[in-house]
């Protein structure tokens, strides 16, 4: 992938040359690679190429772009080409000790999940599928509002790209005209009131595949179609939304989500909006009223105002 990363003919020969392999073996990998999703393109007499030059992530570039204080913050950073999800690999690094700053990042994502068992579409090379290990000390009830943080983190780092016009929806879905552009998913390792460890999933869409995205079921947007730029950096953008996540989860985990109030209710796309919220049993319609300070979802239904801190939330349509 390396190798063909420039968009250009590269002969069969010629890469077997370069890897120090047999053309059979290159045909294999070939063949391995269109299984994963790689849209590989053949011209007899020239070669294999991608349908455009494509920038692979690289631990080497996002280290160099972020601020001094994120690197000093940082515990490594894993780049893997295929893995079920980022979510799962920290899950199993937590514990095995790993310590809080510990980042991976892959290419593609086999099993990636969002919210509710959903799947996360994740296509080789054109989106970006990262998480983050952060310990913390106050067990995991300490934890209420850490997605809703992550997300203005996210709104913070998404400004660097011109994005402007996002907006947070509760609990962890960022939307540009109610098209979905990434999202976070929050998973807690250990105890609910001792040490423990949290794993921050996020996922952006860049260049987002048209074919890949046949099985989304919801309205979604990418930075490339935000932008009208084909080049985005995957590894500039993780370097930003690194740069903001570790000082607000920091920030976070010292002060609980007070400092982050007023930021969320600026860029709440719910707020004063009718809503349905389906539970598992249930459907509650009413009034979002923002959030309080435990980072829960407060509606005004017929029968007064009532806190909910899971849900799946959505604008009602009236007539």
């Amino acid at each position: 992938m390396q190798l063909l990363s420039d968009g250009e003919y590269h002969s069969g020969e010629a890469l077997g040359q370069a890897l120090g392999v047999s053309r059979m073996a290159v045909c294999k990998q070939v063949k391995a690679l269109r299984q994963a999703g790689v849209d590989l393109q053949t011209l007899h007499g020239k070669g294999y190429r991608l349908p455009a030059a494509v920038e692979l992530l690289d631990r080497e570039l996002i280290h160099r772009a972020t601020a001094p204080a994120t690197r000093a913050g940082l515990d490594s950073i894993d780049i893997l080409l295929d893995i079920d999800s980022t979510n799962n690999h920290l899950r199993a690094r937590a514990l095995q000790g790993a310590p809080s700053g510990s980042v991976c990042l892959a290419e593609q994502q086999r099993g990636g999940r969002g919210r509710r068992g959903r799947a996360w579409v994740s296509p080789f090379a054109a989106n970006l599928y990262f998480s983050l290990l952060w310990r913390v000390s106050g067990g995991a009830m300490a934890l209420g509002g850490l997605s809703l943080v992550t997300g203005i983190a996210m709104m913070r780092g998404l400004r660097c790209f011109g994005i402007e016009a996002a907006g947070l929806k509760w609990p962890n879905d960022i939307l540009v005209n109610n098209a979905k552009l990434a999202g976070i998913l929050i998973d807690v390792v250990g105890e609910s009131t001792g040490p423990c460890a949290v794993v921050i999933g996020i996922g952006v869409n860049v260049r987002m595949p048209h074919a890949a995205a046949a099985g989304i079921d919801q309205p979604w947007t990418d930075l490339s179609t935000l932008t009208g730029q084909q080049d985005v950096s995957r590894n500039r953008l993780a370097a930003c939304l690194l740069d903001q996540l570790l000082p607000a989860v920091a920030e976070f985990e010292m002060q609980g989500l007070q400092p982050f109030m007023q930021e969320w209710q600026r860029y709440d796309m719910m707020q004063g909006r009718p809503v349905d919220l389906q539970l598992p049993n249930e459907v509650i319609r009413g009034t979002a009223c923002g959030i309080d300070a435990g980072g829960a979802l407060l509606v005004e239904t017929a029968t007064g105002r009532r806190r909910f801190t899971s849900g799946e939330v959505s604008v009602r349509v009236t007539s």
